[in-house]
């Protein structure tokens, strides 16, 4: 089963120093219906103006990925983690028991996008921990290359649920399978560019899909395409 989500059907908002859109049920947009895939429960695509950002806040039991695709983004937090991050990075946050962290653009002139998402973990009330890992962006051409998995890695955060975050990028007519075990879920996001899927559907920019009882999708791109994939329990 595949649900394709056009990008228009997102929550989006804009409050001046930050834009943005809402997969899932988050903050002011409360959807009874949209409030989680399997572990997922937050998928935010931001913008956040130059010199702004996130006053300190806490988190608990969550596992929260931020992948930055142009500027910087800066974080902060009470176990004394200090970072900058530009794209290639990932920054992976367990929240645990309990953390408070701040998240800025780290510049005064430019706007910082990301993605964040957040998953539930594994387990509750784990230490609370921060990492930053990079990734090579040349190496995401024609496949699907880790970013995020529970084993972790040189180049790969670890994050505390059974489920792996993929970035690929496909050429003009490129295409690339992805095959997974049965019972498992597949979220699908199309960041920039066209994105067919099993030659039945096809993701514009902005668009996901949230696959279920489908051990395989067939991926080709109209044009140069920059997508995730999410393997989820």
């Amino acid at each position: 089963m595949i649900n394709v989500i056009p990008s228009d059907a997102r929550s989006s908002f804009d409050r001046g120093w930050l834009r943005g859109s809402h997969s899932f049920s988050f903050g002011e947009y409360q959807d009874p219906e949209n409030t989680a895939f399997g572990p997922m429960r937050v998928a935010n695509d931001d913008v956040i103006a130059p010199g702004r950002g996130f006053g300190a806040h806490p988190h608990s039991d969550m596992e929260i990925v931020s992948i930055v695709l142009n500027g910087k983004l800066r974080h902060e937090d009470n176990l004394g983690n200090v970072a900058v991050t530009a794209f290639g990075g990932i920054q992976r946050m367990s929240a645990g028991s309990g953390m408070i962290h701040t998240e800025h653009n780290a510049s005064d002139t430019e706007e910082v996008r990301l993605l964040q998402l957040w998953f539930m973990p594994e387990t509750k009330g784990l230490p609370p921990s921060y990492e930053t890992t990079s990734f090579d962006p040349a190496a995401l051409a024609g496949t699907l290359v880790p970013v995020v998995s529970p084993d972790g890695g040189p180049r790969v955060a670890t994050i505390h649920q059974d489920m792996t975050v993929y970035l690929g990028r496909l050429s003009e007519g490129e295409r690339f399978t992805f095959n997974q075990d049965a019972g498992r879920r597949m979220y699908i996001f199309s960041i920039e560019g066209k994105l067919g899927l099993n030659g039945d559907y096809l993701l514009n920019e902005g668009d996901t899909a949230r696959v279920e009882q489908t051990t395989s999708v067939d991926l080709e791109a109209s044009g140069e395409t920059f997508y995730m994939l999410i393997d989820l329990p």
